[in-house]
């Protein structure tokens, strides 16, 4: 069975967006380093599971895109959570309206390898209660924002969890791994 992981990049005040959906502050961590993790993570990946946001921007900039990192993205299945798509144009894309705790259960029993779940926090924020996330990959990028889209909801039932890793970057970001508490 999979293993679940959410994988985001986030201000240290809690934003994965900022104001307008902006993510151009990503590329103040972004390099050589956080590239090759991201390789690793997506060699290593048997799926990619988004929200419709997250999947607009990513099917709207990776298709064109060349490299190691285009190269698994476009190769992997992508599963999309959405109540408004209802198919895809980017190969090996699978399009869900149905009830997303229940469908990510069924998919982390069929599928072999890890899946990732990057962005997508409101999708992410609907799996938590479920306790379908195994694993929270942060790298907290060392600056704020003042506002945008936070990683976790407010209102969000209280959930416990055990520090595996903590791996700075030479940007300055922090790569934070736990796995909710037993």
């Amino acid at each position: 069975m999979a293993k679940l992981i959410m994988w985001n990049l986030m201000t240290l005040d809690g934003f994965v967006e900022g104001p307008g959906r902006d993510i151009s502050w990503f590329l103040d961590v972004w390099g050589e380093e956080l590239e090759q993790i991201s390789i690793a993570q997506g060699k290593a990946a048997g799926g990619l599971l988004f929200g419709r946001v997250t999947y607009q921007l990513m099917a709207n900039h990776w298709p064109g895109e060349t490299g190691e990192v285009a190269d698994f993205m476009n190769a992997l299945p992508k599963f999309v959570f959405s109540r408004t798509l209802t198919r895809s144009d980017w190969n090996n894309t699978q399009v869900f309206n149905a009830d997303a705790a229940e469908t990510v259960a069924r998919l982390k029993r069929e599928t072999a390898k890890d899946i990732l779940l990057f962005g997508s926090a409101d999708l992410a924020g609907s799996l938590i209660p479920h306790r379908l996330i195994d694993e929270f990959r942060i790298a907290v990028n060392p600056l704020t924002l003042g506002g945008g889209t936070p990683l976790f909801k407010s209102g969000s039932e209280r959930v416990r969890l055990k520090l595996l890793d903590a791996k700075p970057l030479t940007t300055g970001a922090v790569i934070l791994r736990y796995e909710p508490a037993k």
